[in-house]
Formats: structure tokens, sequence, C-alpha cells
């Protein structure tokens, strides 16, 4: 075991990288600063508002974007989760995403400040956005969406958590979801990163990256084989015939794009895959440095979700 995967290192190095992150986000301007992110692609411009969301985890502030479209008919309504490896509470990160898919598919977009570890170690994260999706398919009326029309997605571990929340969707009865959306998401925490390979020698991710996040999110490392992190791990058997159909991102070099293609081959069989696109020349988190690549697969992922709302469409891989 490295020193980085030992619980109390692994805590003490996120903190130390909220902490990074926090100043970051907190200058007025440039690269990492929250004004940074909210000026990429502004071609998909919208308007914003914060509200906050009750849950046992404690409440959760969300930025609602909203369709630019006046209609009398309140729209659908996606919640996106961001990603940081369970660790970094960063939704500015995703705010070209929400904004592209609030224009684009004509959809409220709530992107979700969720609680993270250490501070809230699994399973509370997948529980909390249970809770929160829940809330949204039943509070459209209050705040101008319509939560019968509702669609789930997020990149990397905002990814995981989706599927985390299609699983307990379906599980639990509801509510019902017409889309999940797994923008390379991690999906098999009980394989250790360093025994996972990519297509290059040097990905994106680093095994000690993954010591860091695993351990901080769950120490235990028995624990890491729950449906909820880990779906797409060979010990997880249920039938997932019924989850919400699926549209699933990878990238090319990223080191988890093996289990993004088997968890799609396993949504495939359970009839609920609707689509598979794989990102060539691109590693994990590509979006977040690269406007071209992001102008070509987000409003992919906005159509996708814009034919979950319009009724579905046949499985077409990308």
């Amino acid at each position: 075991m490295s020193l980085l995967a030992r619980p109390a290192v692994a805590a003490f190095a996120a903190k130390a990288m909220q902490r990074i992150a926090s100043v970051a986000s907190g200058r007025s301007r440039g690269p990492g600063s929250a004004a940074g992110w909210r000026a990429r692609l502004p071609e998909y411009a919208c308007a914003t508002r914060e509200l906050t969301v009750p849950t046992a985890y404690g409440p959760a502030r969300a930025v609602l974007y909203l369709p630019t479209a006046e209609d009398t008919v309140p729209p659908p309504v996606h919640v996106n989760f961001h990603g940081g490896g369970y660790v970094m509470p960063q939704i500015e990160l995703d705010d070209a995403l929400c904004r592209c898919i609030a224009v684009e598919a004509g959809a409220a977009v709530l992107n979700v400040d969720y609680v993270v570890a250490p501070q809230h170690p699994f399973p509370a994260p997948p529980r909390q956005a249970y809770e929160i999706v829940r809330w949204v398919a039943g509070h459209g009326s209050e705040h101008g969406w319509d939560g019968a029309r509702l669609s789930v997605g997020g990149q990397s571990a905002g990814g995981g958590l989706a599927a985390a929340v299609a699983r307990q969707a379906l599980e639990e009865g509801g509510p019902s979801i017409a889309l999940q959306v797994l923008h390379y998401p991690p999906l098999d925490l009980a394989t250790a990163a360093r025994d996972k390979r990519a297509a290059i020698a040097k990905p994106m991710l680093r095994p000690w990256m993954a010591d860091v996040f695993d351990s901080a999110y769950i120490p235990d490392p028995k624990r890491r084989a729950d449906r909820l992190v880990s779906p797409a791990h060979p010990s997880d058997t249920a039938d997932l015939r019924g989850i919400a159909p699926a549209f699933v991102v990878t990238a090319e070099f990223d080191l988890l794009k093996a289990e993004g293609v088997a968890y799609a081959d396993r949504l495939r069989t359970a009839g609920a895959l609707v689509g598979h696109h794989d990102v060539s020349g691109a590693d994990h988190g590509y979006d977040t440095n690269d406007e071209a690549r992001a102008r070509e697969v987000y409003p992919l992922i906005a159509a996708r979700v814009r034919q979950a709302f319009d009724g579905g469409a046949a499985e077409e891989t990308l």
C-alpha cells in the first residue's frame, strides 16, 4: 500500500487539494477562477439563479440554468453532478456544459454542489444525490420545471453519481428518469488504479490521484465493490433491466475507458444503452482544457437529452 492510500494521509491530502482549489476559484480572473470557467463557450448564454435543496446530509446549493426559449409549458429538467474524484467541490467546472444543455436541449439544468469526501465519505454523496433527484422530481411546479420529464448526468465522479442515482431509482421504484448521461465516469473502484491500463504511457489520471480520491472517499477497500460505486466490476451481477436509458461517453486515452466500455456493454445487455460515444485522441477531463473538443461533444450530449424528452431513440454507437 502506498503512503497516499492510507486513509488518514489521503484525507489530509484531499483537504489540501480542496484548499488549493478554493484559492484558485476565488481569484477574480484567469484559469482556475470561477469567472474563468464561466467565460468558456460564451455562445451558450442563459439566465441562472441559485437555489437550495434540502437533504438529510444538509442543504445542497445548486445553480439553475434556464432555457432561453419563451414557453408557457414548463421545460424538462436535467440534474448535473460535477466531477472531482468525489473530493473536489467545484460546480463551476461544468458551467459551460450546463449552459449548452439548457440552450440546445431546451431544458432547465440544475448543477448540484453535493457533499464530498473526506468530510462526507461514501455512501453520503450517492445517497444525497438520489435525495436531490427525488426532490427535483417532486418540486417542479414551485421552481418552473416539469419534474415528470427528468434526466441525470455528470462528468467523471459526477457520472459515477448519475449511475448511482439511476441504480437507486431502479431499486426504489422511482423517480422515472428519461436518460442517464455518463461522461468518462469511474465505475469500478474495486479494481486498483495501478491495475488499470490506458492506451498511452502517461494518462491524465495517475495512480497517486486514485490513491487519494479512493481512500478519502471509501477508506475501507472492502466497500469499494458496492454497486453504487463499482457497477462495472464483475462482482455486481444484478439484473439491470428497467434501469434508466443511458448515453455513455468515454475518452480514448482515459485510464477509466475500459470500465466505461464494460458498463456500456452491461447496459446494452439490459436493453438500456441508447448510445456510446468514444472521443478519439482524448484523455480524461479533455473538455476542461480543449474547447474545440467540448464544442464537439457537449452538443452531442445535449442532443441525447433532447431526444430523451422527445420520446427517446434507438441505440446508436457514435
